[in-house]
């Protein structure tokens, strides 16, 4: 698997209907020439890549740096192959809102409709579902999904482009999954992360870390023994001691101190302890109870299951935690910027070369298109003005 994370200014409004059919007869002269240079598979993989889809997106004359160019341009695409999906080979399931939870049976109905493997359409919607999961559960970073795209190939690529927003910064965030190379679906293989503005000052409670290994694998030991009385002791004491944790309190234990949680040395300035709420909840000693009862084997099973949700993951997170001293990463995994172009190297530098190699992918294509000189000219100079 591999991840990329973009985040820009939430707008409102629509797209004007002039421009998302120019967008959309465009986009399907732009696919088919895509499609005929690199192929279905290719065309599917690079819509993995977050500046590889800005760049399309810019092309049919879509703001660089607007968070709705991800919804805009994922339904003028679907548009532009409806009816020549087969001859393409490609298919694209699912879009904004309600439209994404039409996801998995559409991902069914294409898998019917080309006599697809049961076991291989029941992959493809494994891995919508659970991309899903994972960036509201295991990458907590304050965006709520609204928008989740499934692309494949009749070949089996596939592709997840999905986009959540944040109400109190007006910001939206994108978050991109390719079959390429998919080996882990929890562990993080991001292939680029690309976010404006990096949180530094909120913490970002993130699973998929490597840093958080140890977590994970301390949180699967505590549910695989399948005691559920003993978790739920662990949770009395966050419970407990929840409202001065976040003050590095500590406790006497046999006139010796245990200390919680130190907070001080770290980076961030907010911990998830100072706004959550571990008051009593049915809800969740409900899913504990499940949890423990079916003793998953390793992490992705334990995410997998039905009900397992951010407050689960976060309880489970902080027992490791807090109670046994197996530390989570609570850095935010952007690592590229749109809007200041990381020239600044923070909080990573970028990486040019594959940057100007998608821009450079995208003036050729639009040459070989039967578009007039002055739109060809219109097109290549807002690429060329996007990449400065």
């Amino acid at each position: 698997m591999r991840r990329g994370v973009a985040t820009f200014t939430l707008d409102h409004g629509k797209c004007p209907a002039w421009l998302f059919r120019r967008m959309v007869n465009l986009g399907r002269e732009m696919v088919q020439i895509l499609i005929a240079e690199y192929g279905p598979d290719e065309f599917i993989k690079r819509i993995a890549d977050p500046v590889w889809f800005q760049s399309l997106g810019t092309v049919l004359a879509f703001d660089w740096n607007a968070s709705g160019l991800t919804t805009i341009l994922t339904a003028a695409l679907k548009e532009a192959i409806r009816g020549q999906e087969r001859q393409m080979g490609i298919f694209i399931c699912g879009g904004k809102g309600k439209t994404s939870l039409k996801t998995p049976e559409q991902i069914e109905n294409w898998g019917t409709w080309l006599s697809l493997p049961d076991k291989h359409v029941g992959n493809l919607m494994y891995n919508s579902r659970m991309s899903a999961k994972v960036d509201s559960a295991l990458v907590q970073d304050g965006f709520t999904l609204y928008h989740h795209a499934f692309f494949f190939s009749k070949n089996g690529a596939w592709t997840v482009v999905q986009q959540g927003m944040n109400k109190v910064q007006k910001t939206a965030r994108r978050y991109h999954w390719s079959s390429d190379n998919a080996r882990d679906l929890i562990v993080e293989p991001h292939k680029g992360i690309v976010s404006d503005p990096y949180q530094k000052k909120r913490s970002t409670l993130n699973m998929t870390s490597k840093d958080s290994t140890d977590n994970r694998s301390l949180t699967v030991d505590i549910v695989s023994q399948g005691k559920y009385f003993n978790l739920m002791k662990d949770i009395q004491v966050l419970r407990k001691h929840s409202s001065h944790l976040s003050k590095m309190v500590s406790m006497k234990v046999n006139k010796d101190q245990l200390t919680l949680l130190e907070l001080a040395p770290r980076e961030f300035k907010v911990h998830p302890v100072m706004t959550d709420s571990f008051n009593k909840s049915k809800y969740l000693d409900k899913i504990l109870w499940k949890i423990c009862d079916r003793q998953p084997e390793n992490y992705e099973k334990l995410l997998s299951m039905k009900g397992v949700g951010p407050k689960t993951v976060r309880a489970l997170s902080l027992v490791s935690e807090v109670i046994y001293g197996a530390p989570a990463s609570y850095k935010d995994p952007a690592r590229y910027s749109f809007a200041h172009g990381g020239k600044d190297a923070t909080p990573y530098p970028v990486n040019r070369r594959r940057y100007d190699k998608s821009i450079e992918v995208f003036k050729k294509a639009v040459k070989k298109t039967r578009l007039g000189y002055t739109e060809k000219k219109r097109i290549l100079n807002a690429l060329s003005a996007s990449n400065n």
